[in-house]
């Protein structure tokens, strides 16, 4: 179905958020679908990693691995979410925090989160923190590029005016009928597969790991952060701004500046053959 405006047809969008729906609230959301996704691709990954010699967690250890690492994206993105972007809810109706399956997770705050979850798992399996930390962030992207087509799919986070041919109106947008960047794919391919694609490489193709750990976390936050802060260029601010930015492009300024210290941090500690990494 297609939308006129001035002169010219644009898509628009008719996505049901519903997979299968049971009733007017409840169902099987593509929101949810795509974090089971995201799970699975790295329960795959992490149990690839241990048959490769890149992770020290065996069939049994992955499982409960997993475990805490979705708790703390979970419980991260969901009260990231409510503390950056709908602190009213929060103060006002503080049970809400529970309602993931209606959307509402913040990626930084799922990065916090994650954060808190790898402290754990290495404290509670005796790794190295900086170990865990470098194969943790290869696994979460694909969560990102899933996530991302959910937004798209819920017709939420669109993006700002554009004329582009693949713009798109979104009933739910203000005002209606007016073309929009589908900023939710851009971040999916910059945010997920980009991101996922370059973790990877460095992975498989460098000694980063080994010889400077900590420095993909590093690499990770720096990327993850520029690549938002791009893609905020055409996304819509779904929150009041910050001294002038919007509140993605003000966290990300903070994780770049956080991603650089990580890699500092790890160059400093490497030893002399950083230069192979």
């Amino acid at each position: 179905m297609t939308v006129s405006y001035q002169g010219s047809d644009y898509h628009l969008h008719d996505w049901d958020p519903f997979i299968i729906q049971f009733s007017d609230t409840m169902g099987i959301r593509w929101y949810g679908f795509a974090y089971v996704l995201g799970f699975l691709t790295a329960s795959w990954l992490l149990g690839y990693y241990f048959k490769k010699g890149r992770s020290p967690f065996n069939k049994e250890q992955q499982f409960n691995v997993l475990l805490i690492l979705i708790a703390g994206t979970m419980i991260g993105g969901r009260l990231g979410y409510m503390l950056l972007y709908d602190l009213d809810t929060l103060i006002r109706a503080p049970w809400k925090v529970i309602e993931v399956w209606k959307g509402g997770m913040a990626s930084h705050g799922g990065i916090v989160g994650l954060i808190g979850a790898v402290a754990y798992v290495s404290f509670h399996y005796k790794q190295a923190f900086w170990k865990i930390a470098d194969i943790t962030v290869t696994l979460g992207p694909a969560g990102v590029l899933f996530g991302r087509i959910a937004n798209y799919i819920n017709g939420e986070l669109w993006g700002k005016f554009s004329t582009v041919p693949w713009a798109v109106v979104f009933p739910g947008a203000s005002p209606y009928g007016v073309p929009r960047h589908p900023s939710q794919l851009y971040e999916a391919a910059l945010e997920g597969l980009l991101v996922l694609a370059y973790l990877q490489y460095r992975l498989w193709r460098s000694k980063v790991t080994t010889i400077a750990p900590g420095q993909l976390s590093g690499e990770f936050f720096t990327l993850y952060a520029l690549v938002r802060i791009l893609g905020e260029q055409f996304r819509e601010p779904d929150a009041d701004l910050i001294l002038g930015m919007s509140r993605g492009i003000f966290y990300s300024i903070i994780m770049l500046v956080i991603g650089i210290a990580f890699i500092l941090r790890a160059r400093k500690a490497a030893s002399p053959t950083i230069g192979k990494a």
